[in-house]
């Protein structure tokens, strides 16, 4: 059976060291009265306890703590870790324990992560913002440290020359971001205000040292690094290059100022003389429309000699024109094709604007259906549902038929007329 732990005098004075000693009660902004050591129970306007009466009302609060971690706790605790829960406990409220990750991990077994947890409730809600306290960052080291002192003091020593601690970057959630703020109470009458301490402002980050990080410490050993690096190899190289000198050996020649920098270097073998592209002179061809006056009807009109073919073939079946300019007849026909297109444009996109708004209308259906069923027909008759039902039919049948007919009209006329 797992026994059952009393509180002991290090959560009592725990607890008396961080709650602080009051002798007049005085009211909390959330309307409640405090008096002596954090007691709220009977407390109550006009009274007043002294500290001996005040660790009394303490013993008698920490009753029901004690019972309630003592119920909700399965794994075996020592009395350290039993009166740092208690402390705990106290400090954040029994409904907010019991469903804290503390007391699951505790359950759990995982004793040290238990500890570790208990450092994320530090955060209080100041002046319609939620910022980490100062004073509740101390409390709940404090309480960390009560939770992992050994039973008997029985330290393990560590670290050690055979075990060098490394640095853990999941901890890094557990450093704030912004500066814990410094909050003190004070009694105006018989009210409690809670007022931040003046000092650096909310949210600056006060910098370890003034002198270059570890970053910039690296980055200026690493150019330091090739720097040396680099003086090093040009001093080889120009170290290879004196025997050149020393032996007499001819220097590569210099090509002339006018010579581009892509030539290549020594002695000629052959001269290129640069060629200048041939320059292509397009006249006008002539395709094929309607008869020419004077064409042999058995057959085809005869190109001339020196007149252009089509792809350098004579053109057969018909007559031709010149690209400079259009006959009468000719403008007639190109101008009647440009309207029958123009006309066919027309067509297919108004074609497809009603395809677009039957399918939207189809959509708006559907939705109007599905909604009365859900909202409307709630609960009645199945001739009322009967109405949505029908709606939301008829509207998913537009919205199919217009994007199936929208979707052929997409894949062009070779597909639409298979």
């Amino acid at each position: 059976m797992k026994p059952r732990h009393q509180v002991s005098r290090a959560a009592v004075d725990l607890i008396k060291r961080f709650e602080g000693y009051r002798q007049k009660a005085a009211r909390l902004p959330d309307g409640r009265w405090t008096v002596g050591y954090g007691h709220t129970l009977t407390a109550r306007e006009g009274a007043s306890v002294s500290e001996q009466d005040a660790e009394a009302l303490l013993l008698y609060d920490l009753i029901s703590v004690a019972h309630s971690v003592n119920e909700h706790t399965y794994t075996p605790l020592t009395q350290n870790q039993f009166d740092a829960l208690i402390c705990f406990a106290f400090n954040i409220g029994l409904d907010n324990f019991l469903r804290s990750g503390v007391l699951r991990r505790i359950n759990e077994g995982s004793l040290l992560q238990a500890a570790c947890a208990m450092e994320m409730w530090r955060k209080a809600d100041f002046e319609g913002e939620r910022i980490v306290i100062d004073a509740l960052v101390r409390r709940r080291s404090a309480e960390k440290t009560l939770f992992l002192t050994p039973k008997n003091g029985e330290w393990v020593p560590a670290p050690s020359p055979v075990l060098r601690p490394k640095i853990d970057y999941d901890a890094g959630s557990a450093i704030p971001l912004q500066t814990p703020a410094a909050v003190s109470t004070r009694t105006d009458g018989d009210r409690v205000i809670a007022e931040r301490e003046d000092g650096l402002p909310f949210g600056a980050i006060v910098p370890e040292e003034d002198g270059p990080t570890a970053t910039e410490q690296s980055a200026a050993a690493v150019s330091a690094r090739l720097e040396a690096i680099l003086s090093e190899t040009g001093a080889a190289l120009g170290k290879s290059r004196e025997p050149r000198q020393d032996l007499g050996l001819p220097e590569p020649p210099v090509p002339p100022a006018n010579q581009p920098a892509n030539a290549p270097s020594g002695p000629a073998l052959f001269q290129v003389e640069p060629v200048a592209a041939p320059t292509v002179e397009f006249s006008p061809f002539r395709l094929p429309l309607q008869p020419v006056e004077g064409a042999d009807k058995a057959g085809s009109a005869a190109p001339a000699a020196n007149e252009p073919t089509l792809f350098g073939t004579p053109v057969e079946g018909g007559s031709v024109f010149n690209l400079d300019g259009f006959s009468t007849s000719e403008a007639s026909d190109l101008s009647r094709a440009a309207e029958i297109a123009g006309g066919r444009a027309r067509k297919s996109r108004s074609g497809a604007s009603l395809l677009i708004v039957l399918g939207l209308l189809g959509l708006a259906l559907f939705g109007g259906g599905v909604l009365w069923i859900l909202t409307v027909a709630a609960g009645a008759a199945d001739q009322v549902k009967l109405f949505g039902y029908g709606a939301s039919m008829i509207g998913a049948i537009c919205f199919v038929v217009s994007a199936y007919l929208l979707l052929r009209r997409l894949a062009g006329p070779d597909k639409a007329g298979e």
